[in-house]
């Protein structure tokens, strides 16, 4: 199996069987949502005395600890082999079993990033009342190593959650509705997760383009929203009905518009220019007046940087947050500059001075 024969591809197999033949370094991300071991034991009703349908799959029973641990140790040292050196995986599990991976996770060297609580907003009630409801999963996010340049694309989570840094707990619905896969009326797979939380993930920690692997693919979500994203997927299913709904379901899924795939720059990803770099290759001169959008305020440009205005004086950030009365403001957007009859922001001359990508 070479790198070019891993790009949106599934492939119906053992996983611990196919994870081997894959190359080294071959993916930026790796989702997995690996058997919990729930080993419930016994049927659940509802008070009215119908079954609840709870997971009770074959492949989620395993004969101890021991053996399950056998297991996770295998899948999860393949992956960091097969992860980029700069690639990150997050790992889903509930109480059952997400201690023990994080265990391994970091007996393995992986660097934990943070680990993130998705709060479900539908959860299945505790019918028994003999526990607290149980209404989250946890799922641990690590890079491959300590020193790994991992992605995060903190900017445009920002801005997917209304301009607040994203937190830790996401509250986000269970897979119900039009989107749970179910044939002859039945679900398919016990455990599908929703769209929207893999829409999250990916989006955090990869770029367009990236390759993103799947080692349990069930019915086929992370690959759907990779190919949704721009994102090339592959990924391993044992269970022959989960890999047959997968390869439909990604069939019918068609890739957003390349053009509408664009995400926020991270400010840290830009270069970081003084407006004093403006004075001193003679971009702008000391003395300049620049101007507010609506040409009601007028500073002076200072040998060293800083502007003047009235009886205030400072950065272009600092005298611009005093005239507005705030904690703080963006003075490359606030301030603007006279160019023949029109007046452009002062940012404009910072792109000048911006390197640019070499083809």
């Amino acid at each position: 199996m070479n790198k070019t024969n891993l790009r949106n591809k599934i492939i119906n197999g053992n996983c611990l069987e196919e994870i081997k033949k894959i190359p080294d370094k071959s993916f930026d991300l790796i989702f997995a949502d690996p058997p919990y071991n729930m080993q419930l034991g016994e049927n659940l009703r509802r008070p009215d005395n119908s079954k609840v349908k709870s997971v009770d799959d074959d492949w989620d029973k395993f004969q101890n600890f021991k053996s399950y641990d056998e297991f996770s140790l295998i899948w999860l040292q393949e992956c960091k082999r097969i992860l980029k050196d700069n690639g990150t995986i997050w790992v889903i599990g509930s109480y059952h079993n997400i201690f023990r991976l994080g265990f391994h996770l970091q007996n393995l060297d992986y660097w934990i990033l943070n680990d993130v609580i998705w709060r479900k907003n539908n959860p299945m009630p505790n019918f028994k009342g003999t526990r607290f409801t149980n209404a989250h999963e946890t799922l641990i996010w690590a890079s491959k190593n300590k020193n790994s340049k991992y992605t995060f694309n903190y900017q445009s989570l920002k801005c997917l959650n209304d301009d607040l840094q994203m937190r830790s707990d996401w509250l986000i619905p269970i897979c119900s509705g039009k989107e749970r896969i179910k044939k002859n009326g039945k679900k398919i797979h016990s455990t599908q997760k929703p769209e929207s939380l893999l829409h999250r993930i990916i989006l955090a920690s990869t770029n367009k383009g990236d390759t993103i692997f799947d080692p349990f693919l069930g019915t086929g979500t992370t690959a759907v929203v990779a190919k949704k994203l721009g994102r090339a997927y592959f990924g391993i299913e044992q269970n022959k009905n989960y890999f047959l709904s997968a390869k439909k379901r990604i069939h019918a899924t068609k890739q957003i518009e390349d053009n509408n795939l664009d995400t926020i720059e991270n400010n840290k990803s830009k270069p970081r220019i003084p407006f004093g770099s403006l004075i001193e290759l003679g971009v702008i001169k000391p003395g300049t007046k620049i101007y507010d959008q609506k040409k009601e305020i007028n500073a002076r440009i200072m040998v060293d940087g800083s502007i003047k205005y009235k009886d205030s004086e400072g950065s272009i950030h600092k005298v611009a947050a005093k005239i507005l009365g705030s904690e703080s403001c963006n003075g490359w957007t606030y301030w603007y500059y006279q160019s023949g009859d029109r007046l452009k922001p002062i940012d404009e001359l910072r792109q000048k001075l911006i390197p640019k990508p070499a083809n």
